[in-house]
């Protein structure tokens, strides 16, 4: 498995390195050697550390971010905690992407106890429909603030298609638009 390390607005030490790839070697019982991990470490103004970890393999994308005011250490740990949490709950879907050997031993590297509550379905509890009418981002964006919202879809104006707006951690905007 390949491990690329980034930081930002950081220097990643040779310690933090050793302490991720150490970490990150213990994913490859999931994935295989093939795969590529990204692990993004980030400090923040406030000096909050950040550790995003995304594995993009075989059309899928497994993503997991933690944060901690203190310990950089601590972030990797639940970075990749989430992550294998991740792959267990969706072990059936994920199937043949994994390595056929991944589920062997039941016992979790890195989450001490899976919660069963998060383990069922996702069920739809509500179907909403909305009128869409074309809009420039400006517009939308004044709309979703208005609405109190944390995303807004809309057709965009310029293309003609159907967009998303939505306000990201850092209280930023972002903007999904599909792919021609």
């Amino acid at each position: 498995m390949k491990t690329i390390i980034t930081g930002k607005n950081m220097n990643v030490s040779a310690g933090i390195t050793e302490r991720v790839m150490k970490k990150t070697g213990k994913m490859e019982r999931y994935l295989h050697t093939d795969a590529e991990m990204q692990v993004r470490l980030t400090r923040d103004r406030n000096d909050r550390r950040t550790c995003e970890i995304t594995v993009p393999f075989e059309g899928v994308v497994l993503r997991a971010e933690a944060s901690n005011d203190d310990n950089l250490y601590v972030c990797i740990d639940q970075a990749l905690a989430k992550l294998e949490k991740q792959i267990h709950k969706h072990r059936t879907k994920l199937g043949k992407r994994l390595r056929e050997d991944a589920f062997q031993n039941a016992d979790f590297e890195f989450v001490e106890e899976m919660d069963t509550a998060d383990e069922g379905k996702r069920k739809i509890v509500r179907n909403k429909t909305f009128t869409v009418r074309p809009m420039s981002v400006d517009d939308a964006v004044l709309q979703m603030e208005l609405l109190g919202h944390s995303f807004f879809v809309f057709v965009n104006a310029d293309t003609g298609r159907v967009s998303v707006l939505y306000l990201r951690k850092d209280g930023n905007l972002g903007l999904l638009e599909p792919e021609a």
